[in-house]
């Protein structure tokens, strides 16, 4: 049987809840308070979902927030009159979702009995707790800004509300909606930091002839450069799969995309590292039209006496650290939010790992006291490496 027609993923879940989850609530629980909305994991939350998305957890699902204490008393209700009462499709597609080989993975298909729907009935708290480890209406402290990864911040404030009859979804994901502006300050600042400490070795490895480890840093840098720009452009970076999708949305991507896109073609690390120039100073250039610090010379520059071009990045990073007005901020040390010093998919994904790591690098602990490591700042960072 032929697949239907696509239908991008939020649009299918909003016309799910308006035209079949919210009469058969009305008939579970007449009256109730409640939001809706499509939000978290999935690609059609952060809009990159395609026919291809179709193939496993994308369909017609959503989550119907309820006041805690209505949870208690009218979530199995609810689900039961779904599971017996939804239709079977909805515009083509199914609305059961079937179990695979994988436990965490379920797919659509038709079914004759009750449906296994993804209609996720919880309370607003209990979603964030689980989702983010906290409930950003209890506030939203440094730590936490710290510990997520930006992947779980798109994800929080991405996707749509369809309904917030609660009135507490909405000013949830406005307060995670973007950093606070010292903390955005501090993040980019590291991020720039991240690039200083490896601009210097797409040369390095290539003068030693070891073209493929100058392809590995380029391509390092080419990541960083990426990241930094969504950053600037105050869009959370989502993971591997949808950062090129992602940047190529920022106003920087039509000037960098073919600079960053020659740097990973290169095979010869001069060619590799003309083109990082060139990204280097676009991107300099952009810092300096946000006016967050004052102007710093965007012209890259031999690295000490070798002859490598850099742009010292440290420049960038030492500039953002003086505007921070928050002392404890400006004195964290210079390995920013999580995902700017973990890069492993099991700890990314877990937030009791996400705030034990920041907590032990940063020293800003769970109930957010000044910070108690020893290390300060950005300045002990910029050494020199052979």
């Amino acid at each position: 049987m032929s697949s239907p027609a696509f239908l991008p993923g939020l649009e299918l879940s909003r016309r799910f809840y308006t035209e079949a989850v919210r009469p058969l609530l009305e008939e579970a629980a007449p009256g109730i308070p409640h939001s809706a909305a499509r939000i978290g994991t999935g690609s059609e939350v952060l809009g990159y979902d395609t026919e291809r998305s179709a193939d496993h957890e994308w369909g017609p699902r959503l989550q119907l927030f309820l006041h805690s204490h209505d949870v208690n008393r009218h979530a199995g209700r609810i689900r039961h009159v779904l599971a017996q009462h939804l239709p079977k499709t909805f515009h083509g597609w199914p609305t059961h979702f079937a179990a695979t080989e994988d436990r965490d993975i379920r797919v659509m298909r038709v079914t004759d009995g009750p449906v296994h729907h993804r209609v996720e009935v919880t309370g607003v708290s209990s979603w964030f707790r689980a989702t983010l480890g906290f409930d950003p209406a209890s506030g939203v402290t440094p730590a936490h800004w710290l510990a997520l990864p930006t992947q779980l911040l798109a994800e929080a404030t991405a996707g749509a509300v369809f309904h917030d009859g609660l009135r507490t979804l909405t000013p949830a994901r406005t307060a995670l909606r973007w950093y606070p502006h010292d903390l955005w300050l501090h993040v980019l600042a590291c991020q720039w930091q991240r690039i200083s400490h490896e601009e210097a070795f797409v040369g390095r490895c290539g003068e030693v002839g070891d073209e493929l480890g100058s392809a590995v840093e380029a391509a390092r840098l080419v990541r960083d450069l990426m990241r930094l720009c969504l950053l600037m452009d105050r869009c959370y970076p989502p993971y591997g799969k949808w950062l090129g999708s992602a940047f190529a949305r920022t106003p920087a991507a039509p000037r960098l995309t073919p600079e960053l896109t020659a740097v990973l073609a290169a095979t010869d690390w001069h060619l590799r590292e003309r083109h990082l120039v060139r990204a280097y100073e676009i991107v300099a250039h952009l810092h300096n039209e946000l006016e967050l610090t004052d102007r710093v010379d965007p012209a890259t520059r031999p690295y000490h006496s070798r002859p490598y071009r850099v742009l010292r990045a440290d420049r960038f990073a030492r500039a953002l650290t003086a505007r921070i007005k928050d002392p404890d901020i400006r004195e964290l040390c210079g390995a920013g939010a999580v995902d700017q010093f973990i890069d492993s998919t099991e700890v990314l994904g877990r937030p009791e790992l996400t705030r034990a790591a920041t907590g032990a690098v940063t020293g800003v602990g769970a109930h957010d006291g000044p910070p108690r490591a020893p290390t300060k700042g950005l300045r002990s960072q910029g050494r020199h490496r052979g």
